[in-house]
């Protein structure tokens, strides 16, 4: 088969090599549109048919391998055409813009902001002071507020034959129009597909959106939030400060996050869940009340 890309297995289409950790239910799941898949031996009898088994001790390792040898990240100083300004965009003097970058009319770009090749930004964006922005794409009329990082590499970790190996990411940032990102607040590019960030979404500072997540419009989270790979969060969904979500999680349009809740599973639409591990608000409530009343002092008989 001629390989031609690379692709998470759920999402691979023609051409594309994927892998998977897991057994061989991990294996069903695969696309059957993939050219091959890296899998162990106990996985290949999963696979669809149509899928060529590439077998190997450790798939997600050689998947990193065949990866960084299709691909190559574009250097802050690649070669290629000069950057597209537009001639009312106001760009400090000590910003950098990378070559193969375009910037809207009416953008405003901070001092020491470096914008790395590729980055579209949209008309009437503000980027403040020191904010590092590759690999994305921005809408218009966006706010990135100072020393915010935008589509640095997401935390890809697999086992390698000499320990631990970081694996590169491949995707990109997408922010839609009228976002605001905080100051100090970090959005990693996609491993293979995109971070999404949705329209009127209002990020407060120093948050942390990692690679794969998906948002959707209207969301409001407060500092200290912290978001793991590949979650989705819904429409209009409220997030108080300190909110954990793991990976792969989905909240559903609507849902409220108390201050400090820590999410492991889904939450359905519409719901208001609270504490860790979080559950429903109301039954955190009751139970933070029976624990109170256990451990107050007894009062003494009169």
């Amino acid at each position: 088969a001629e390989i031609s890309g690379i692709a998470a297995s759920e999402s691979a289409t023609a051409g594309d090599l994927c892998f998977v950790e897991g057994g061989v239910k991990q294996a069903e799941a695969v696309s059957p549109e993939a050219a091959a898949c890296f899998v162990t031996v106990d996985a290949k009898p999963g696979l669809p048919g149509s899928v060529i088994p590439v077998v190997v001790a450790q798939p997600r390792y050689a998947h990193k391998i065949a990866s960084e040898a299709l691909f190559l990240l574009k250097d802050w100083r690649a070669d290629g055409a000069p950057p597209s300004i537009h001639e009312t965009a106001s760009i400090a003097t000590t910003a950098f813009i990378a070559k193969g970058a375009a910037i809207g009319a009416e953008a405003s770009i901070g001092p020491g902001a470096v914008i790395g090749p590729g980055v579209q930004i949209g008309a009437r964006t503000q980027i403040s002071a020191n904010v590092s922005i590759r690999c994305a794409l921005i809408g218009n009329d966006v706010a990135i507020h100072a020393g915010a990082s935008v589509g640095e590499a997401g935390f890809g970790v697999t086992l390698g034959p000499e320990g631990a190996e970081d694996v590169p990411q491949w995707g990109r940032v997408i922010i839609q129009d009228f976002v605001t990102i905080g100051a100090n607040t970090c959005i990693d590019r996609g491993a293979f597909s995109d971070t999404i960030i949705g329209e009127r979404t209002k990020i407060d500072n120093l948050v942390q959106i990692a690679h794969n997540v998906v948002i959707g419009r209207n969301v409001m989270m407060a500092s200290f939030t912290g978001i793991s790979g590949t979650s989705e969060i819904g429409d209009s969904v409220l997030m108080g400060g300190r909110v954990g979500i793991a990976d792969h999680v989905k909240i559903g349009a609507g849902a409220q996050l108390a201050a400090a809740a820590g999410i492991f599973r889904d939450i359905p639409a519409g719901e208001k869940w609270g504490g860790t591990p979080a559950k429903p608000l109301r039954q955190y409530m009751r139970e933070i009340a029976w624990i109170q009343k256990q451990v107050a002092p007894k009062k003494k008989p009169t």
